[in-house]
């Protein structure tokens, strides 16, 4: 066959994407690893005996309001890194604002307290269980992530994977947030978006692999 013909072949009865599929796909992936994530928690540590008092609810809140952004904005991103060519369109400036937020918020908190609880406001009871639970916690989302991002067939598979990463890692603490007890902006800064930060680099290191196609 020659060229020209080729080309006629393969140009013949071409229908429009539709990118709404994409986003239909990734939206239901997100639910889907958010439900898993908070299953998983439940099985596993249960949710904190006084979650209903004020001051839990008020630090929940801010726990899920750093999360949630970090997952919302990224999602964003996400989409547009999904279909070929997104990364020329995609710049990770954003992304970094919830991180930067709850950075300053916690250096307000530090600010504002006495130099000799500095440590115990950092480093909390519980930082060693928040530094195991949330990456292992994002195994399964990740895996749902990937299923649904390769899909859409993105080109660049490690900031796609970094990306698919981080929103693992944040549905992970968002569902974590739920269970812990240590109510410390310093330690949401730390422990939080380190173990996010984590989730983001083994999804950026795995991409390359489990996004091939």
């Amino acid at each position: 066959m020659k060229t020209d013909d080729l080309v006629a072949a393969l140009s013949t009865r071409i229908e429009p994407v539709d990118r709404r599929l994409v986003n239909w796909t990734m939206g239901i992936a997100l639910l889907a690893a958010a439900a898993v994530a908070l299953g998983l928690m439940l099985a596993g540590l249960g949710i904190r005996a006084d979650l209903m008092t004020a001051r839990a609810l008020t630090f929940l809140v801010l726990k899920l309001a750093f999360t949630a952004g970090a997952v919302g904005v990224s999602s964003i991103y996400l989409v547009r890194l999904a279909r070929p060519g997104g990364e020329r369109r995609t710049s990770s400036i954003r992304i970094m604002m919830p991180f930067a937020a709850i950075v300053l918020l916690a250096a307000i908190s530090l600010g504002l307290a006495p130099s000799s609880h500095w440590d115990e406001m950092v480093m909390g009871d519980q930082w060693l269980e928040c530094l195991l639970s949330i990456p292992i916690i994002a195994i399964v989302p990740f895996a749902i992530i990937v299923a649904a991002v390769r899909r859409a067939a993105p080109t660049n598979l490690a900031r796609t994977g970094a990306v698919a990463g981080l929103i693992a890692g944040g549905v992970s603490a968002m569902a974590y947030a739920l269970h812990c007890t240590d109510d410390s902006l310093p330690f949401v800064a730390v422990w939080y978006g380190g173990t996010i930060a984590l989730c983001t680099l083994a999804g950026a290191a795995l991409g390359p692999r489990v996004l091939r196609w």
